[in-house]
């Protein structure tokens, strides 16, 4: 891991003591307490742009978590606290400086930036909370109490923002306010019912994950715990039954007839098609076996899909099944928001976004609104259509938006955020594609609820209170 500029001197950023993890195996991409800390320094080399702007610290905090911080030259007082996405199922020490890198933005607009690599890969959303709250306090133990203090939640990391400010933004020297980007936010009892549908639908047409001829296991496993497919031989078995990635006359017919079925069923367009069924296979390994011991959080009982040639058919062939209560409880406790902010939050996400829908920020409305906390929310929405690739005049307009919030106490519009943006713009000139006249529809335009999921929030905050007090609850870290 390198650093941003020169040789550095000793500072206390991370701690370097204790075992470090090897780095796991990877498909595709709380223990908060007092923080001990030790030196690190780390020669030039990474992130370029960075070069000669700011001064970076790397290491690992007690936990084993790998986290990384900048303080540009001409610091403005205020740290942004960044929580990636994911989740990854690989933990090494380049993942945050690669984070600084990507959003080395933050620190050009003035902004310190710190970031935790989480301290394992896989799911666990109040584990990544509790690493990334323990980046924030080590930040301040080394460079003391800031002016105020910002977090950035990216993708999943959007949902892993949210819980940190939900668990600790109430405290004193906590969070000032919230920037969720692209967010997947709409928590984990119900974010990933598309991808429950696809894992389904796709068995009933293709027929091929698992085949007749190999070993039968549940598909709400996603695989078997000792499966050894890798994300290409998955994609290979989707490309066998439809012909994705192929040229459409090339394709059989009867590729194309299902392929036609199953995105009319489960509502995705054909470029997406290659990275939802990954999650559906990996990451539901990951949370049945390795996070909730064998259990089921995912159901399908009471859905009726939609839009094929023969729904009926479908309906009485398509594989179902029901998630075990106390593991729907404790991925819903782990992952689901009740609401109870009080930091302004305004957030920005591209209307076109194929992997986090935008309809993921209705739910995230109705979550706030739910709680009566609706009023902490400005959203905001770009005509792009690439997930995590809003521009860096976008990013530097958001973030500048959220610090005057923060420091005027008057709310901004989404029509104010986007008129702010062309000043960014002459700087960065990546563009400003804000549509301020855009509202999402509802979730369930996009994801089939299931019978009793529409109401919000999904976890209320006596539920939350409730199941706390459940010897075991959640996922562990």
């Amino acid at each position: 891991m390198t650093a941003c500029s020169g040789l550095l001197g000793l500072a206390r950023a991370c701690s370097t003591s204790g075992r470090r993890r090897a780095p796991r195996p990877a498909p595709p991409r709380t223990g908060a307490g007092t923080p001990k800390s030790t030196v690190v320094a780390r020669p030039p080399g990474r992130p370029p742009g960075l070069a000669g702007k700011a001064t970076c610290y790397t290491g690992q905090d007690t936990n084993g978590a790998y986290c990384t911080m900048a303080v540009p030259k001409d610091w403005n007082g205020s740290p942004v606290v960044h929580a990636h996405g994911g989740p990854d199922f690989s933990h090494d020490e380049s993942g945050t400086t690669e984070d600084l890198d990507r959003w080395a933005v933050m620190v050009d607009e003035g902004h310190a930036w710190a970031g935790s690599s989480y301290r394992r890969g896989g799911y666990g959303v109040r584990m990544a909370a509790a690493d990334t709250e323990q980046v924030r306090r080590l930040f301040v133990d080394r460079f003391g109490r800031p002016d105020r203090i910002y977090l950035h939640g990216q993708s999943w990391g959007g949902n892993v923002a949210a819980k940190v400010a939900e668990t600790y933004g109430k405290k004193w020297g906590g969070y000032d306010g919230m920037l969720l980007t692209s967010g997947n936010i709409g928590g984990g009892a119900r974010g990933y019912d598309h991808r429950v549908d696809l894992r389904a639908v796709c068995q009933y047409y293709c027929r091929n994950l698992p085949r007749s001829t190999e070993p039968q296991y549940p598909l709400w496993q996603g695989l078997p715990a000792d499966s050894t497919m890798t994300p290409t031989d998955v994609l290979a078995r989707l490309r066998e039954c439809t012909g994705i990635e192929s040229d459409a006359r090339e394709r059989t017919a009867r590729q194309r007839r299902d392929l036609d079925d199953i995105l009319a069923v489960t509502r995705l367009d054909e470029g997406s098609l290659d990275s939802h069924p990954l999650y559906a296979t990996f990451l539901f390994q990951d949370i049945v076996s390795k996070r909730l011991d064998g259990r089921n959080p995912f159901g399908n009982r009471g859905v009726r899909y939609e839009g094929s040639r023969d729904d009926e058919a479908l309906n009485a062939g398509v594989a179902r099944f029901s998630a075990d209560p106390t593991a729907r409880r404790d991925l819903s406790y782990d992952s689901d928001l009740t609401g109870r902010v009080s930091l302004p939050v305004p957030t920005l996400h591209a209307i076109g976004d194929p992997q986090v829908f935008v309809e993921t920020e209705w739910a995230h409305r109705a979550t706030l609104r739910g709680a009566g906390r609706d009023e902490h929310l400005v959203q905001t929405f770009t005509e792009e259509g690439e997930h995590s690739e809003p521009s860096e005049s976008e990013y530097a307009n958001s973030i500048s938006a959220l610090d005057d919030w923060v420091r005027s106490g008057k709310k901004p519009t989404a029509r104010s955020i986007a008129r702010s943006c062309a000043s960014f713009d002459s700087t960065y000139g990546a563009g400003c594609l804000y549509d301020p006249e855009f509202r999402p529809a509802p979730f369930a335009t996009q994801i089939l609820p299931r019978p009793g999921g529409r109401d919000r929030p999904a976890m209320t905050a006596a539920q939350e209170r409730a199941w706390s007090r459940i010897d075991g609850v959640g996922i562990a870290p």
